[in-house]
């Protein structure tokens, strides 16, 4: 009994030592430092609507997170017969390297140069690795759920109806590092290039858990998503 909750203590102390190193990149997090501009928070000032809502989409899940921010806005519409013009939505894009949000916040360029398709394990219906982000405007046959009436859950069309999408940028960094360890190029050219070609109206906040926290101190709704 005792060896095996040595056992477990030394796998769960490697574990976080891993996901330490794999997420703080330190030097590249100083490097990064000011991106936000003076205000980190100003995105926060176009959130006043009665009814605001904060999805937090750590993971893609093929659109459906989408499809919730979405549902949110068509039903108050329909339903409640409440103006667009009532109502903020803002959708998270951060999470490690795998089938997190964090890539929707890059441009078709991105999503070719570093193929994000295979990064995220994300393929099309003839099994090849998607090389355009197909969140933000989604064409027939790609795999996501948005087919039909539901491509309304693009990102492209989301923002157009208020939803504000923001980025971590600890995130953002922690998949430059990975992009580098990759074989990409150097960490300053990667980041420097993403930088530059983000989804249009995209928001860098520093770190997604204060920006949660923020939003929610300023009275705005929280709905988790899977």
């Amino acid at each position: 009994m005792i060896g095996d909750s040595t056992h477990r203590r030394g796998f769960l102390g490697r574990a976080a030592a891993s996901i330490v190193g794999a997420l703080t990149v330190p030097k590249l997090l100083q490097a990064s430092e000011g991106e936000q501009g003076a205000d980190p928070d100003a995105w926060m000032a176009r959130l006043t609507a009665p009814h605001r809502c904060l999805f937090d989409s750590a993971k893609h899940g093929d659109g459906l997170p989408q499809i919730h921010v979405y549902n949110y806005i068509n039903t108050y519409q329909k339903s409640y017969n409440v103006p667009n013009t009532a109502i903020n939505t803002v959708f998270t894009c951060y999470g490690p390297p795998g089938p997190s949000t964090m890539t929707l916040c890059w441009n078709d360029a991105m999503w070719e140069k570093y193929k994000v398709g295979e990064q995220i394990g994300l393929k099309d219906s003839s099994g090849k690795f998607i090389t355009n982000n197909v969140f933000y405007r989604p064409k027939a046959g790609d795999p996501v759920l948005f087919n039909g009436a539901m491509v309304a859950g693009s990102l492209e069309n989301l923002q157009k109806l208020g939803t504000t999408v923001i980025m971590c940028n600890n995130a953002f960094m922690a998949w430059v590092g990975y992009l580098a360890g990759k074989g990409f190029g150097s960490a300053a050219d990667i980041e420097k290039e993403i930088r530059a070609n983000l989804i249009p109206g995209a928001v860098t906040v520093p770190a997604m858990v204060i920006a949660i926290e923020k939003a929610q101190g300023k009275g705005v709704a929280y709905n988790k998503q899977g």
